[in-house]
């Protein structure tokens, strides 16, 4: 009779199980986020003896992942205890997304603070995908000598992507027309190009509604919140599910496509070759052009709807009022199939939130089953402007770090 048991790895030696409690240790300073870690509360806190843990804290001070500093005192008897944090220099993630109208490149530090970040406003809609990665490459360029300047040193790079993403490759990205275009491997040759003579850095890929929505999980102000379901909306609108505390990316790679959920068969024709997507209600363009608002970049376009709506224009009221009611209806949907602790609407949506909540509240009222979801109730809400793509990309390649930080000691140089 054939096993479906997963076959057992071999036995953890002993360097084995110091690399794994360096993790947790480092870990456990990293997520203090009240007051100052101590050798003692990570003792308490990991479940190792306090001997363990200095041994531990000493070698990541060694190696550079920590900083010690002065005394705390935890009010309990006993000596007060030296402050540990996370070091400010080494390591870094970074993270370059590629949007339609923008490319935004973040680099953050091991606490997953962001340090530097570039953004340059670019219609990339129509441009060759060689070209539109060449120049997210010349930025990153420049973004990691500025990170140098600083003494951070990122040792791998992920890339934030619209459409659906998968090996590496962009399988579809209707707003920016591109069709099976090998995103990490065009980026990485460019990259490589503008830094000739220094060591190639890792690439790796993610949807960009993904990456935005772990920023909001590790840095947004969602507290206890682990279940929720995020939207972006910009010229299209992305969509992710993160489910305790774990992204949900479905079979393929390309769960979160809530833009292309058709509100209505007979619809405005989409860029996906479907019809009456949502995006064609609730997206910048369809936002923009049902105001009267002429579609300009940088952020211009929005920023008078905005104006507009501030000084009582009854079309750009209507506007927002309108896609309010499409996003409402298909969020209820999901929330009804889902079940998630929160909404939180980011990109356009969130300095939109004023007048787009009302109807997205009023729609999660009438159409969620469950009962749970009420105007105040607090499950929807704005995501944070501590999150965003380019962040979560790069926090992404500090998550390799923190797990195996002996991989990445010495890494202090420019490489």
């Amino acid at each position: 009779m054939k096993s479906n048991l997963t076959p057992l790895g071999p036995k953890a030696d002993k360097d084995t199980v110091r690399r794994s409690n360096l993790s947790l240790v480092l870990r456990a300073v990293r997520d203090e986020s009240e007051g100052e870690a101590t050798r003692a509360g990570v003792a308490s806190r990991v479940g190792l003896t306090r001997a363990a843990v200095s041994s531990l804290v000493e070698q990541l001070l060694d190696s550079g992942f920590l900083t010690e500093s002065g005394k705390t005192f935890s009010g309990q008897a006993g000596q007060p205890g030296t402050a540990l944090k996370m070091a400010r220099t080494g390591p870094a993630g970074l993270g370059v997304e590629v949007n339609i109208d923008y490319v935004s490149v973040c680099v953050v530090d091991l606490a997953g603070t962001g340090r530097v970040r570039l953004t340059e406003h670019l219609d990339n809609r129509g441009a060759p995908p060689a070209e539109v990665l060449a120049r997210a490459a010349r930025i990153a360029a420049r973004t990691l000598e500025s990170a140098g300047e600083q003494e951070l040193f990122p040792v791998g790079v992920t890339l934030a992507l619209p459409g659906l993403v998968s090996g590496g490759a962009v399988r579809q990205a209707p707003n920016l027309g591109w069709n099976q275009v090998p995103a990490q491997e065009l980026f990485a040759a460019s990259l490589a190009d503008e830094r000739p003579g220094r060591e190639a850095l890792t690439v790796s890929s993610e949807n960009e509604a993904n990456l935005a929505a772990l920023a909001e999980l590790w840095f947004g102000g969602l507290e206890r919140i682990r279940s929720f379901l995020y939207l972006t909306g910009e010229i299209g609108v992305g969509g992710a599910l993160v489910i305790n505390g774990e992204l949900l990316r479905g079979a393929h790679g390309f769960a979160g496509e809530i833009g292309h959920v058709v509100v209505d068969s007979e619809g405005p024709q989409c860029r996906c070759g479907s019809r009456g997507c949502l995006e064609q209600y609730a997206g910048q363009a369809a936002l923009l052009r049902a105001a009267g608002v002429e579609e300009t970049g940088g952020g211009v376009g929005i920023a008078e709807l905005e104006r507009r709506i501030r000084a009582g224009d009854e079309r750009a009221v209507a506007a927002v009022a309108g896609a309010g009611r499409m996003l409402g209806r298909v969020l209820s949907g999901a929330v009804n199939l889902l079940d998630p602790d929160a909404v939180v609407l980011g990109g356009i949506y969130r300095n939109l939130m004023p007048w787009l909540s009302p109807p997205v509240d009023r729609e999660l009222t009438d159409r969620v089953v469950s009962g749970l979801w009420s105007p105040g109730s607090g499950r929807l809400r704005a995501s944070s402007v501590a999150g965003d793509a380019a962040r979560g990309a790069a926090a992404l390649v500090m998550t390799d770090v923190l797990a195996d930080p002996v991989a990445y000691a010495g890494r202090t140089a420019v490489r």
